[in-house]
């Protein structure tokens, strides 16, 4: 049922975008229609090879698939096969985060179906849901394999290599720094620092896992792997130089709150060195303190979710995953400036660290009572400022992209 929801109401949002205007796909834009996402580049090469290495293929076949169904045609049914995949990924994600909350943490269906309706409203999820991007199917994988390894330590079962390796090839294989999330989990296998076997076992599945990806990877770059360390750090200082925008303003309004609050806009001239003039959007910085206290809010909870469940290693997965982006993102400053568009790589979290919350206080009436009317308040201000900068991109979509 709860698949069935989401799948509609995305589907509704995305097959409306699809067949009313080009936002999704435009062969003429691209990069950077709306909030610095680069469908065309991602749809037709999968992005750049330094930080997307596999994701070609895996865009190869979404391409031919959309193709197929359009007759070769780039035109609305074209982008409607994009939206629907995009909507497919989200709507899946959103089920193995409440199969995490429902079985993992093991909360109420109550709590669980309002936390879910929290993250359904985040601005990541909206915009994913119909962009194809890495970020989209980024986001299923990370939670797919975080579900999955969360229930082998809940077991106390090691993480299997077939899984293992899967999992580095679709993920590092779409963004290479997610790579690392995935090893995350194999820390805290049960035994695993008192038994040499255990811990033998451990590097030697890493080994087959980051053998196996950087085989596949280096047979895409026919083996010149100094092409990619050369191409990383022109990618490194073209995204990480420093804006005008203040540097906490751009951590915490697009990092943290860009990904669940939707702030107000900034229309931008842009081209493509062809010719052809476009308008951008971007997101703006917040402009009232309302979405400060927001987003403050949020983080409230999310770290004293942490602190109050110190000693849970699934726990620690999450957090240590979590710090990973705040490190590249905040700390490097690589795109900083628009990170606003990398929530499916880490806002998963927020969600999960939210039920742990819960669980904390699951035999305390009271504070599960306060905590159920706080998520409420913040639920109904999420959904009221999100539906409205919704309609606020409509008008964009209906001035500039008919």
């Amino acid at each position: 049922m709860l698949f069935l929801v989401f799948i509609t109401v995305y589907g509704i949002l995305g097959t409306y975008i699809a067949l009313n205007y080009r936002i999704i796909f435009d062969d003429r834009i691209p990069w950077d229609a709306y909030f610095s996402f680069d469908n065309r580049a991602i749809v037709m090469t999968g992005g750049g090879f330094e930080r997307h290495p596999l994701a070609n293929y895996f865009f190869d076949w979404i391409r031919e698939l959309a193709l197929l169904i359009s007759s070769g045609k780039k035109d609305e049914t074209f982008r409607l096969v994009l939206a629907w995949c995009s909507n497919l990924a989200v709507s899946l994600s959103l089920i193995q985060i409440y199969k995490y909350l429902k079985n993992i943490v093991q909360l109420p269906k109550t709590v669980s179906l309002l936390i879910l309706t929290f993250f359904a409203l985040f601005t990541t999820t909206i915009l994913l849901s119909f962009s194809p991007e890495t970020y989209t199917y980024t986001l299923l994988f990370l939670v797919l394999f975080n579900y999955y390894a969360a229930l082998k330590l809940k077991k106390e079962e090691k993480i299997s290599g077939a899984a293992l390796t899967l999992a580095t090839v679709s993920v590092a294989g779409l963004t290479v720094t997610n790579g690392v999330k995935v090893f995350i989990p194999l820390l805290f296998e049960t035994g695993l620092f008192k038994s040499w076997k255990k811990f033998g076992s451990a590097v030697l599945r890493t080994i087959i896992a980051v053998g196996v990806f950087v085989l596949l990877f280096l047979y895409r770059l026919n083996f010149n792997f100094m092409r990619f360390l050369s191409k990383s750090g022109e990618q490194y200082d073209k995204f990480s130089k420093p804006k005008v925008t203040p540097l906490w303003d751009m951590v915490y309004s697009w990092f943290f709150g860009g990904n669940m609050l939707f702030p107000s806009y900034v229309i931008r001239d842009y081209h493509n060195k062809k010719g052809f003039q476009y308008k951008a959007l971007f997101m703006d910085v917040y402009s009232s303190a309302f979405p400060y206290i927001f987003v403050g809010a949020v983080l409230v909870l999310v770290f004293w979710s942490y602190f109050k469940n110190f000693k849970n290693k699934l726990v620690q997965i999450l957090m240590i995953s979590f710090l990973v982006d705040i490190a590249i993102h905040c700390i490097l400053k690589f795109g900083l400036h628009t990170s606003y568009i990398y929530g499916g790589h880490f806002i998963f979290v927020v969600p999960l660290m939210m039920g742990w919350l819960f669980y904390g206080y699951r035999n305390s009436p009271k504070m599960l009572s306060f905590l159920m009317v706080s998520v409420s308040v913040l639920l109904f201000y999420l959904g009221m400022n999100n539906i409205m900068r919704l309609e606020e991109f409509f008008v964009f979509l209906e001035k500039y992209y008919r």
